[in-house]
């Protein structure tokens, strides 16, 4: 990508998130055609598709994969996220805190500025990460989580994007995510010998993210298509098709 991603920075809004096969993602897609716009960042792209690639951080006892999977209402996790496929990529790198408290789901992020080494892994990259962020709040708590927790990088998630906006409400959004993989390294760039996994193959996970309310005509749409709201976590789907904890029995 060469659009500049960097204004926005902070998300407070609703996500509900579906599983999709090929067939009603395909079907589901074309409905929604009606309704909705491609995302400006996507008009002129190949396919119409972005590619997103993120780190993701965890400590010894895998507390935010736990989080998740006990269903806690309150929870975070920090990641490393950037749009490029290869090192050489010239796509900006953001240091991200997402989360959720009760019903809404939060995301900060901050840009990794200057020059630094994009094949750095593990505690360098840690330490890169801690210098080259913009200083703020992300920046704080990821040193605190650092510190304190002992976070470090786990598991290194693909996918590839079509965003979506509504013709009537520019704060409804929609998002297909396909082709998700995944690898267990400690780089954002890690080297040919790691072993990439895919991850709900065959499926696609659409996401909703909304301010205020859903309108009529999605709800008509999921009712067209028997579509129900999945508890998703790219990252908890990742850890589990990596064997770094086990699928819930």
């Amino acid at each position: 990508m060469t659009v500049d991603r960097s204004a926005k920075l902070h998300f407070l809004r609703f996500e509900f998130k579906y599983l999709l096969d090929q067939e009603t993602r395909a079907a589901v897609e074309a409905e929604l055609s009606h309704f909705v716009e491609l995302d400006p960042y996507v008009a002129q792209q190949p396919n119409h598709l972005y590619f997103v690639r993120s780190l993701y951080y965890d400590d010894a006892a895998m507390s935010a994969y736990q989080e998740k999977t006990d269903g806690m209402l309150t929870r975070s996790k920090f990641r490393v996220r950037t749009y490029g496929r290869t090192k050489d990529d010239p796509a900006p790198w953001f240091l991200e805190i997402k989360g959720r408290h009760n019903q809404l789901v939060f995301k900060h992020r901050t840009p990794i500025l200057g020059e630094f080494d994009r094949e750095a892994k593990g505690e360098e990259l840690t330490r890169l990460l801690l210098r080259h962020a913009q200083k703020g709040a992300v920046r704080d708590q990821f040193e605190f989580a650092v510190y304190k927790r002992g976070i470090r990088p786990v598991a290194l998630v693909d996918y590839l994007r079509r965003p979506y906006v509504s013709k009537f409400d520019p704060d409804f959004r929609l998002t297909f995510d396909a082709q998700l993989s995944t690898c267990m390294t400690d780089a954002l760039f890690p080297d040919a010998a790691a072993r990439t996994r895919p991850v709900l193959r065959g499926y696609t996970v659409m996401e909703v993210k909304f301010r205020h309310h859903v309108p009529a005509w999605f709800h008509r749409i999921l009712q067209a298509y028997e579509l129900r709201r999945r508890s998703i976590s790219k990252i908890c789907e990742s850890t589990v098709a990596l064997g770094l904890r086990p699928a819930d029995v």
